[in-house]
Parts: structure tokens; sequence; C-alpha cells
């Protein structure tokens, strides 16, 4: 008989629901998405929304925001006046509840951001239970240390009664608005302890995702479904303005492949509000890169991130503190997430988690420039892709791999691609190619 000490533990013991498994998520600032602002304009979006192939839509906070020390003329959205309340910037509850009604008529689901380690400084908790608050050396409140977030006061997990009312609070707007979970701001900062404990009871409510803004493996383990890759948008960054090179992604993909169990999601971006913000546009990030840096965020191992105006072709900064409407329009990245998200969902081998395939290395012979990998299936269904992360163009053999033994066509014109040992790729300056097994 085994010995039950030396069993390995399950690395993930949350079941993410069904309906995440070929998911994308779409960001919404609803301050910017339309020029009224409100839950009752984006929801006139939605069809575009499911027409552009996303599942998610993530709306940022909508609660009230604090008066008290607030930044800018509308303030930001993270310093939560009231956690049982919704912004009348936004609406009304019932205008949330239409908006989610809406979005799930046309098969998506929605999640809410939540602000869980700081409030206001007007927030009523700091009369009610002040003892919830962490203190400086003086016994006065005190904002997250080293950051400039001055508009908001720090929160002690350190108190039951905080935990309990933080997750009887995360556990209304399931109830009363019927959302689908969260994106929970700086989750780091915040006990894991308190995350598993908040999963399990809004699971006794319906199935929820939920995402985490921080890059841990552990609070996969029984919390979250998706953390962000921070450190694969750094890196790809990094690249695009010759301050890295693939070397560097390839330290991001082995310490994925090796630290990160396969069941778990990672969230995959080139954008959302804190890049957007303060790094600014996509365009200003990637230059001549960002159509490849699209790509390799949809057919690497990952779930995908669109933040809003992206699909537009977003060409600036959007204001955090100030409204700042987003200029609609027609676009090639929009077509070029279109065309992504649908290979993404007909193709097995790109899903979520441990529904989808893991990248194994395929071995070129430029790999200072070019990372080329192949998922294959368990069904058989593969997807190969190579990228020419460098200014030139380039031109590669490739080396034994697995899913040799299969036909591949190229994703986009669907003529015969050749993927063997030997083949030669030719790739253009920033380049790349997709090859996927042909679909029944």
């Amino acid at each position: 008989m085994p010995d039950d000490r030396f069993l390995p533990a399950p690395p993930v013991r949350l079941t993410h629901p069904e309906w995440s498994k070929d998911a994308v998520v779409y960001q919404v600032n609803q301050r910017h998405f339309t020029p009224e602002g409100t839950f009752a304009a984006a929801q006139e979006h939605l069809p575009r929304l499911r027409d552009l192939g996303i599942d998610i839509v993530w709306l940022m906070p909508v609660n009230p925001i604090g008066e008290e020390n607030r930044k800018g003329v509308l303030g930001s959205q993270y310093a939560v006046r009231d956690y049982l309340a919704v912004n009348p910037e936004f609406g009304t509850l019932d205008d949330l509840r239409a908006f989610v009604a809406a979005a799930h008529d046309l098969g998506m689901r929605v999640i809410v951001d939540w602000v869980p380690n700081h409030t206001a400084w007007d927030n009523p908790l700091t009369r009610e239970h002040p003892e919830w608050y962490r203190k400086d050396f003086k016994g006065d409140f005190m904002p997250t240390p080293w950051w400039d977030w001055d508009d908001v006061i720090d929160l002690d997990y350190d108190q039951p009664g905080l935990r309990r009312y933080m997750t009887e609070a995360m556990a209304y707007w399931v109830r009363e608005a019927d959302i689908d979970g969260y994106r929970c701001d700086v989750a780091g900062y915040v006990p894991v302890d308190f995350w598993e404990t908040a999963r399990a009871e809004l699971e006794t409510i319906k199935p929820v995702f939920l995402l985490a803004e921080w890059e841990n493996r552990d609070l996969h383990t029984a919390a979250f479904d998706a953390t962000y890759a921070w450190s694969w948008n750094d890196t790809m960054h990094k690249i695009a303005h010759g301050r890295a090179t693939p070397f560097d992604l390839k330290v991001y993909y082995a310490w994925n492949e090796r630290a990160w169990p396969a069941d778990v999601m990672r969230m995959m971006f080139v954008s959302n509000h804190d890049k957007n913000s303060w790094e600014g546009t996509e365009y200003e990030q990637f230059g001549p890169m960002l159509d490849a840096a699209v790509v390799l965020s949809v057919v690497s191992e990952g779930i995908p991130l669109i933040y809003n105006g992206q699909e537009a072709g977003n060409d600036r900064r959007l204001t955090f503190f100030d409204k700042d409407e987003i200029e609609w329009r027609e676009d090639p990245q929009g077509e070029l997430y279109r065309q992504l998200f649908a290979l993404k969902k007909a193709h097995p081998a790109l899903w979520n988690a441990a529904w989808g395939a893991r990248m194994t290395r395929v071995v070129n012979d430029d790999e200072t420039r070019v990372i080329s990998f192949v998922r294959v299936h368990e069904t058989r269904n593969a997807v190969v892709a190579a990228f020419n992360l460098s200014d030139s163009p380039a031109r590669v053999r490739l080396g034994l791999a697995p899913g040799q033994d299969l036909s591949f066509v190229d994703a986009w014109s669907g003529e015969p691609l050749g993927y063997a040992e030997g083949s030669v790729w030719e790739l253009p300056a920033w380049g790349y190619r997709v090859g996927v097994t042909p679909l029944d």
C-alpha cells in the first residue's frame, strides 16, 4: 500500500465553470465606453461584443466613488465608498441587472471588478468599524504603503468581522444582480485563505469565475480560475523596444510549463486600463510588433483579454480620473481579434486550462530571433506557430517535434502548410505564421 503522506496533492482543487473552457475576456471601462457612460448605453454594445467572439464581459468597479481626497474630477473607480451600492454615474441596480440579463440572453457572462484591499476615506466602514482598517505608526488610517494611492486607505484582513462582511458583500452581487464572478483588484495584497473561503461561499450560490489581478500559482489552488500574466506582457513590451530577446520569452514559457499546473488560466493581454492609462496605447507599447503580440496572446497558453477600444484601433491614452470617450470605428485590429477568437473556439488545442493542450517547443535554427511551438490536443487537433520577434526577415528550419505526423493548413489562407523535421518557414520582420489541423 502506498504511504498517503507522499501522495501528491491535487495542484488545483476548484472546478472551472464549463462555460470558461474556450472563453475570451473583454474589459469595459464604463466611464469611457459610451458618451453616456452608463450600463444602459453599454448594453447596446453587447451584440457587437458577442459577434466579436467575447464570452466574459468584465465591468470595472460599479460602486460609488469616494469624495474625500478624490483624484481628478470624477475620481478613481477603485476608491469605493459603498460596497453595497451602485455608482449613480453608471445607473441603478436595475440597470445593472438588465445589463447582466441581456448578456446572459446572448450567451455571455459578466464579472465585476471587486476592490477588497482598500476603501475610500469616506466609506461608512471608517466610522462603523474603524478597527477593520490598518493604522500607521501614529494610529491613523493609512493608504497602501509606497504607492501614490492617497485617495484610499487599507483594510486589515486579520479582522474576522471584515472577512465576513467582505464575503457577504461579494455574495450580495451574485444573488441580487446575477453576476457570474469577479475580477479582484490587487488580489495578492489580501490573504489567500480569505479568497479560498470566499470562493467556497460564492459556489453555494452558483458556479463563478474569479480573476485575480496578481501573478501567483498558489492563488489557483482553491480560489481563482485566472491570474494575470504580467511577466509575459512585460517581456513582450521589452522585446518590442529592444530591451529583451526571444530568449527572455522562453524564460516565461519554461516557468509556465514547469511551475504552473496545466489546469489554470493565465490572462494574456497587450493592453488593459493600467497599461493604457500609464504606458500608452498598444501602438505605443508594441509598435510594429503589435499584430504578432496580439496573435501570440491568443494562440499560446492562457485566456485572452481585450481592452475596450482595442478592436477600434484606439490610438491614444484614455485618462483615468476623468471622462474620455472611445472613438468607435472599424479597424483591422477588430477583424484580427474576430478571426483569432473564432480560431480559438474551433480548435480544442487552443482552449483554456486543462481543456486545451500544453505548448511544446519546436526547435528552430534561429532561436535568437524566432520562437516556435506546437500544441497537440488529445483529440489530435493541433496548432503550430512561429513568431519572428525581430525587425528583419527570418528564414528558419524546424526541428523534430510532436504532431509532425498530422496534416496542417495555414490558419488564414487554408493552404497546405509543411510542418515536418526540416521544413523551412519564411517570416517577415515582426511576422508570424500559424498552422492548424483541418476541421472535419
